[in-house]
């Protein structure tokens, strides 16, 4: 079962002072089916990571090996999440008084009828009462 992977359950898999056994398990059904993240999370990773850098909780080293580690996981990227930006996300958001950028991960893991990974607490309220099974 291949599953939608946002970036709070990411980056709590990256530092070992945040990881669970709700994170580890989340990242050894990734490891065995793959999972499905929008375009942005990339961009919500990377930043994340970047701006630990900045702020001295790791260092560049740590950044780069933290991504080199992600990129060879079986991650696809949705080509589709930025079609529904300003319809079923939009929406979505409006809905369940999300960001946008969480409504992406539930527009996604709707449309693609898939679990959710997720830390957040508004996002795993949202995809609860949409229906979405929620991991971590």
């Amino acid at each position: 079962m291949s599953l939608v992977l946002d970036s709070s359950i990411t980056l709590a898999w990256a530092y070992s002072d945040e990881t669970t056994q709700p994170v580890t398990q989340v990242f050894d059904l990734l490891s065995q089916s793959g999972a499905w993240v929008p375009g942005l999370w990339r961009l919500e990773v990377a930043d994340v990571l970047e701006m630990s850098v900045r702020r001295k909780r790791h260092d560049r080293d740590f950044r780069d090996a933290t991504l080199a580690d992600l990129a060879q996981l079986p991650i696809q990227v949705d080509l589709e999440t930025d079609q529904q930006a300003w319809t079923a996300t939009l929406r979505l958001a409006e809905r369940h008084q999300l960001t946008l950028y969480d409504a992406a991960y539930l527009e996604l893991a709707l449309r693609r009828n898939l679990p959710l990974a997720t830390l957040d607490e508004d996002l795993r309220r949202a995809a609860n009462m949409a229906k979405v099974q929620v991991l971590g």
